[in-house]
């Protein structure tokens, strides 16, 4: 199993999430790795997005980059890609986050998502085994799927 101090060292390797090659660094490290650890970073991923699946963080309005001051609500997909900017901006603001949720609106912006983060682990797996990743994690990451954080639910 992956680490969790592993786990942040390569979501350092992300660059910055306007740029369309933000995640290379990461893809390329991730395809340099053996499959356990690669399906370790994939059930890292899968925990971190996990806990930040709470009401508190969904209820928060997009920020609308195109008409700033105008905020909508998020569809499931949205606050996916929301929690994965979080992740990608790294342990110190995913701490930050979970710890104050006024800290989550700045990830809703619809130009600065993480939805490439999703795909990186399953890429590599395939890329080094010729295989196509064949298991869940033990943390499902789909919007509303942690029960604990959707109390009203």
């Amino acid at each position: 199993m992956t680490t969790w101090d592993e786990f942040w060292t390569l979501i350092d390797l992300l660059g910055d999430p306007v740029r369309c090659d933000f995640a290379d660094p990461l893809a390329d490290a991730l395809a340099q790795l053996p499959p356990t650890a690669i399906t370790g970073f994939g059930e890292r991923l899968a925990e971190a997005l996990y806990r930040l699946d709470r009401q508190e963080f969904g209820a928060a309005p997009v920020i609308d980059m195109s008409s700033p001051g105008k905020p909508f609500p998020q569809s499931a997909d949205c606050f996916l890609y929301s929690r994965c900017a979080v992740v990608a901006a790294g342990r110190e603001r995913y701490e930050a986050v979970l710890a104050d949720p006024a800290l989550f609106a700045p990830h809703t912006a619809t130009t600065l998502h993480g939805e490439d983060l999703l795909y990186l682990a399953e890429d590599a797996y395939e890329q080094v085994t010729g295989e196509e990743w064949d298991g869940p994690t033990g943390f499902d990451y789909e919007s509303c799927s942690n029960e604990d954080g959707w109390p009203d639910r």
